[in-house]
């Protein structure tokens, strides 16, 4: 029966048990952590007070004993986006369905904060899964050297060692500038994300394919906030472009924000598009163009290419997900052809 203090029954400890089996404590950590052999006639004694005494242990140290934490590992670069939350929603999901917990670190956008953060997880997690990681290539070589269980969500590295779940940011963009060129636009602005980030080379090289279909693309330096997009926004008028394309819904938030206060109507005078479908365009009023991947089942999947990894120790080819386009009130053909078209 256990101890009751003021109404409350108090935490069993190992001493309780090894007392109530009549081992010592050391032997009770033996049988439980599994870190060395014990007679079976010990064992079940140790067993049979733990049921009775209903002990819980504890789950860090007995992870310190094994080399095991029951806990995997996850930085993301801005737990302020939108874009994280289904992410980690589902790799806790998964987490939780095969008994572990989470452990979630942020980087707040900055790469050369990474490495140390992923070695400070990969010292307490059993595993680590890096979400649109920032670090050099060269950095993540040296992780992976590490042998421990890395995957990769939303950025792909050929040749390296560590399995991989994206979006297609590249398929996305070009379903951007069909939409688009279908609509009679050839002079399109980009405001581009971080210089670091693969996500935004992958819809830079998609924007340079975009010449398939008659347009030409200026790409101005931007960032990943709507802030971001707000500051860069005077700078559209300049390119001469009909439409403008942005790194995330963020920042198409944030220059539609700007150009009304310019004076400049979305969709008439300006066609804005977006990238991640966050949800989160009824602040400007506007239903924004943009295209989107099933975050929950992008974080599921990378959880459970994750859990794998751990149990089994399996590696695979890069997985891609598709996005979809959402053609909603923010765009429209351009001025001029709507004045021809009349």
């Amino acid at each position: 029966m256990r101890n009751v203090r003021q109404g409350r029954p108090t935490r069993v400890t190992i001493s309780d048990v090894g007392a109530a089996a009549g081992v010592s404590a050391a032997t009770v950590s033996r049988v439980l952590n599994g870190t060395a052999k014990v007679d079976p006639s010990l064992a079940a004694r140790v067993h049979d007070a733990v049921r009775q005494l209903g002990y819980r242990p504890n789950a860090a140290a007995q992870g310190l004993a094994r080399g095991k934490w029951g806990t995997i590992g996850v930085l993301v670069p801005d737990l302020a986006n939108p874009y994280f939350p289904d992410v980690l929603k589902a790799v806790s999901a998964v987490a939780r369905s095969h008994g572990r917990h989470v452990m979630v670190m942020e980087s707040d956008e900055d790469p050369s904060v990474e490495h140390d953060l992923v070695e400070d997880l990969m010292r307490s997690c059993d595993g680590v899964l890096l979400c649109s990681p920032r670090m050099e290539r060269s950095d993540l070589v040296v992780l992976t050297a590490r042998a421990h269980p890395l995957v990769l969500l939303d950025r792909i590295v050929p040749g390296l060692a560590a399995p991989a779940v994206a979006a297609d940011f590249f398929g996305g963009m070009m379903l951007i500038c069909g939409h688009l060129a279908q609509l009679g636009h050839r002079r399109v602005a980009y405001l581009s994300g971080p210089e670091v980030s693969w996500a935004n080379s992958e819809r830079i090289r998609a924007l340079e394919a975009a010449k398939a279909f008659g347009i030409s693309v200026t790409i101005l330096p931007c960032g990943s906030t709507s802030r971001c997009g707000y500051e860069a926004a005077a700078e559209v008028a300049g390119t001469g472009a009909t439409a403008l394309t942005t790194y995330n819904d963020l920042v198409a938030l944030g220059a539609v924000t700007r150009m009304r206060e310019l004076g400049v109507r979305v969709p008439e005078d300006l066609s804005v598009v977006g990238f991640d479908d966050i949800e989160l365009d009824h602040v400007a009023h506007t239903s924004l163009t943009t295209v989107s991947v099933p975050r929950g089942q992008l974080g599921r999947q990378a959880a459970e290419l994750l859990e794998t990894l751990m149990t089994e120790g399996h590696d695979g080819e890069p997985v891609y997900l598709s996005m979809e386009l959402h053609v909603r009130d923010s765009t429209a053909p351009p001025a001029v052809t709507r004045e021809l078209a009349g």
